[in-house]
């Protein structure tokens, strides 16, 4: 039976990162309008999605909670994955990482966005 769920792209390899448990926080220059925001399905994509409508093939590969948000510190660049610490941006907190059996093809696009899933 399909479902729908929440949906976040990240660029790869980065959805891997959250799947190992090695990133523990998504970095974004905007905050979702309430939370906590449960079962999140994170796509992982190839490229930036940089305007409003873009879209591309990717693989939803686990189910997430973003438990809080906060201002993003300098002292988070390791637990992000980023390469350098910019003001201004938003550290979203991740938890409960549940990684799929197989990824699913799916398609990623900016922001949050639904997307209907036959999974349980």
């Amino acid at each position: 039976m399909l479902k729908q769920y929440t949906a976040l792209s990240v660029v790869a390899p980065n959805a891997g990162r959250i799947v190992q448990g090695q990133k523990t926080l998504q970095v974004r220059s905007w905050h979702p309008e309430a939370l906590p925001l449960k079962d999140v399905v994170i796509v992982e994509n190839q490229n930036f999605l940089l305007q409003d409508g873009d879209e591309e093939t990717g693989l939803a590969v686990a189910l997430v909670d973003i438990e809080a948000v906060h201002a993003w510190r300098v002292d988070e660049v390791e637990a992000a994955c980023a390469s350098y610490w910019a003001e201004g941006y938003f550290a979203w907190m991740i938890a409960n990482v549940r990684p799929f059996d197989q990824p699913i093809q799916v398609m990623a696009k900016r922001k949050l966005y639904l997307l209907e899933l036959g999974i349980e």
